[in-house]
């Protein structure tokens, strides 16, 4: 399996009036952090769209929270690869600050035509890079 860690900062804009990570908030980070790890792996989101047409959607999410992230805590963002299909990539994720895991999350991202939106295979190259790196 594919683990990379990348690590954020939690900001004012990532918080409620008390101070604590909005919850919808982590989807974004772990957005954020998968593709900074495709981009670790020179695939470009923008370029992959220019060049062959397929775009990376979100299919179905699910996340449990643990415990609260706080304003200032600096968190890590873990993804691995759970399973890799023809059009889809399914990540586990997970929010960490130091020892204690904050949440965790299943993300199902699917590749689709940046067109019509309909399911498209992975770019040959694009699959093979990402079921080496897992």
């Amino acid at each position: 399996m594919s683990n990379n860690v990348w690590a954020l900062r939690v900001y004012w804009e990532d918080t409620d009036a008390g101070g604590v990570v909005f919850y919808a908030n982590y989807l974004k980070f772990f957005e954020r952090a998968r593709t900074e790890w495709l981009r670790s792996l020179g695939i470009e989101q923008q370029a992959l769209a220019d060049e062959t047409g397929v775009v990376f959607i979100v299919r179905s999410t699910a996340v449990d929270y643990n415990a609260p992230a706080r304003l200032d805590d600096l968190l890590e963002i873990r993804t691995q690869i759970e399973r890799v299909g023809p059009a889809s990539v399914q990540f586990a994720q997970e929010a960490w600050r130091g020892e204690q895991l904050l949440a965790t999350g299943a993300i199902r991202v699917g590749c689709v035509d940046r067109i019509t939106f309909r399911p498209t295979p992975i770019p040959a190259p694009v699959l093979a890079t990402i079921k080496t790196a897992r």
